[in-house]
C-alpha cells in the first residue's frame, strides 16, 4: 500500500512507539487479571473450572477474529482498523470493569478481545510500512517483540498493585488511558494508506472460523466438570470441527476470503506458525498457572506475586533486544527458533518439580529464568520468518494469521492444561494436591514446547532462503 504522505525518519521511531505499545497492551490484558482472578472468583461468583474463561474470553475472540482484523488492514488501510481497535477495546475494558455477573464479565472480555483483533494485524502491518526494506527492521522487531513479554509481566504486576491496593476492577480501567494515548500521536505518526478496491469481506469466514475455535476451547473446559465422553462434550467438540471445516470450505469458494489458502502453502510460513502456536500454548499457560500456584499455594499477596515475576521481564528484554537479533544473524532463525523452545521446555520441566512448602528463590526463580530465555529466544524469529514468508500485499493476513496461532495456542492450550489440573486437584483442594496438578501444568506445558522444537526442525530442515525477497531485510535464512 502506497503512503500518503510519507513519514519522516524521526516520525518513524514514534511510530514504532505506538505500534510497541499495542503489542504491550493487547498481552497485558492477557495477563493482568492473572493475580486478579481470585477477587474476580469471589465477587462474581465463577467456579474453578469456568474462572478460565475470564481469559478464555478474550483470547478466543482475540484469536477468532485475528483473520478478519487482517484482512480489513489490507482492505481499509490499516491506520484506520488500528484506531477502531482502540475504540473497541475501551468499550470492553469499561464493560469488563464495571461487571456485576460472570456473563456481563466474560462478554466485556470478548468486545476486548475483538478490538485487539484489529489492533495487532493493523500494527504489525503499519510496522512494515515503516522498517520494510531498512536496515532497521530487525532493530523494530526486536522492540516489537519485547513489548509481549513486557506486557505480560507488567500485567502481571499492575494487576498485583491495583488488586491490593484498589481493586480488581481496575485490572481493566488501566487500559484506557494507554489507549486514549495512542489516539492522540495516531495521526501524525503513523502512516495513512490509500483503500484498496476488494469486494466484499468475507464475514461469514469470521463467524464460522471463531465460533468453531471457541466451541472447542468450551468443550475442552467444560470437559472434566461434565465427563470427557458424555454427549455435550463430544457434540460441543464435534460442532467445533464442523465449523472449522466449513471455513475451510468457505475460504476455497470465496473471492474475497479472509485467509487464501494458497498462502498456507508457503513452508516457512507453515512452520513458523506453528512454532508460534506451540509457543502460544507452553508460554501462556506457564503464566496462568504460576500465578495461582504463587498466591495459591506459596501464600503470596496479589502485589508480591507480580513481583515475583519481574525477572523473567528483565531477562526478556535484554535477550531480544541485545542477544537475539546477533544470534540471528550468525545462526539463522531456524537455530534460534528450534533452541527457543527446547530451553522452554527444559525450564517447564524444571519448573513441574514444584513443592507444598516450596521457596521462591529455589522452585521457581530458576527454573523461570531458564524459560524465560527460551521464549526469548524463540519468540522473534519466528514472528519474523512467518510475516517474511508472506507477499506484500497480504502482510495484514499474514500477521493476522501468525498472532492467531499464538492467540489460539494459549488458548487451546491453557484449556487443555486447566482440564488436566482441575482433574487431578477437584474443589477444595489442599496445598500438596494443587501443587500436584499445577506440576502437571508444567511438565504439560514443556511437552507441548519439546513438540514445537521437534516439528519446527522438522518442517524447515530444508528450507534456505526465504518465501518472498522482498522483506530481505529481516534475515530469516535457517
Amino acid at each position: 500500500m502506497p503512503i500518503h504522505p510519507p513519514i519522516s525518519p524521526a516520525k518513524r521511531w514514534l511510530g514504532l512507539v505506538l505500534i510497541a505499545t499495542a503489542q504491550f497492551v493487547v498481552i497485558m490484558d492477557t495477563s493482568i487479571i492473572g493475580v486478579a482472578l481470585p477477587d474476580i472468583q469471589r465477587e462474581l461468583g465463577f467456579t474453578p473450572e469456568s474462572l478460565s474463561w475470564v481469559f478464555n474470553a478474550y483470547v478466543v475472540a482475540f484469536g477468532g477474529l485475528l483473520l478478519l482484523g487482517g484482512r480489513l488492514s489490507d482492505a481499509f488501510g490499516a491506520r484506520k482498523i488500528f484506531v477502531l481497535g482502540w475504540i473497541i477495546l475501551i468499550a470492553g475494558s469499561l464493560i469488563a470493569g464495571a461487571a456485576s455477573s460472570v456473563g456481563m464479565e466474560i462478554a466485556g472480555r470478548a468486545v476486548q478481545g475483538a478490538g485487539s483483533a484489529l489492533i495487532v494485524p493493523a500494527a504489525l502491518t503499519l510496522l512494515m510500512m515503516l522498517f520494510g526494506g531498512t536496515s532497521d527492521l530487525p532493530k523494530a522487531f526486536a522492540v516489537y517483540g519485547a513489548a509481549a513479554p513486557i506486557g505480560g509481566s507488567a500485567g502481571v504486576f499492575l494487576g498485583g498493585v491495583l488488586t491490593e491496593y484498589v481493586s480488581w476492577p481496575w485490572v481493566f480501567y488501566v487500559t484506557i488511558p494507554i489507549a486514549l494515548f495512542v489516539l492522540v500521536f495516531t495521526a501524525s505518526a503513523l502512516p495513512r494508506t490509500v483503500r484498496k478496491a476488494s469486494g466484499s469481506i468475507d464475514i461469514a469466514g469470521a463467524v464460522t472460523v471463531t465460533a468453531g475455535l471457541a466451541a472447542i476451547v468450551y468443550a475442552v473446559v467444560n470437559a472434566p466438570e461434565i465427563g470427557w465422553l458424555t454427549v455435550q462434550t463430544l457434540g460441543v467438540l464435534a460442532a467445533g470441527i464442523v465449523l472449522l471445516v466449513v471455513f475451510f470450505i468457505i475460504q476455497a469458494r470465496s473471492g474475497n476470503p479472509l485467509l487464501r489458502l494458497g498462502l498456507l502453502r508457503a513452508p516457512r510460513l507453515g512452520a513458523a506458525n506453528g512454532a508460534q502456536l506451540m509457543l502460544g500454548a507452553a508460554w501462556v499457560s506457564m503464566w496462568f498457572f504460576l500465578n495461582l500456584y504463587l498466591q495459591q499455594v506459596l501464600g503470596a499477596s496479589a502485589f508480591a506475586a507480580g513481583a515475583a515475576l519481574l525477572p523473567m521481564t528483565g531477562l526478556v528484554v535484554l535477550v531480544m533486544i541485545a542477544l537475539a537479533p546477533r544470534l540471528q544473524r550468525r545462526f539463522g532463525a531456524k537455530s534460534l527458533i528450534v533452541s527457543g523452545l527446547t530451553i522452554l521446555a527444559f525450564g517447564l520441566g524444571w519448573l513441574s518439580l514444584i513443592r507444598p512448602d516450596g521457596i521462591y528463590a529455589v522452585d521457581v526463580l530458576p527454573a523461570s529464568l531458564l524459560a524465560a530465555l527460551g521464549m526469548s529466544l524463540a519468540f522473534v524469529p519466528s514472528l519474523g520468518t512467518a510475516i517474511n514468508a508472506a507477499p506484500p500485499a497480504e502482510t495484514g493476513v499474514a500477521s493476522g494469521l501468525v498472532s492467531t496461532s499464538y492467540q489460539i495456542g494459549s488458548a487451546l492450550g491453557l484449556a487443555v492444561l486447566t482440564a488436566i489440573v482441575y482433574g487431578i486437584t477437584g474443589h477444595d483442594a489442599t496445598a500438596g494436591e494443587l501443587t500436584q496438578g499445577y506440576s502437571a501444568a508444567f511438565l504439560g506445558a514443556g511437552i507441548l514446547a519439546l513438540i514445537g522444537a521437534i516439528v519446527t526442525a522438522a518442517a524447515m530442515r530444508k528450507l534456505r532462503a526465504p518465501d518472498h525477497a522482498s522483506h530481505e531485510s529481516l534475515s530469516v535464512d535457517s
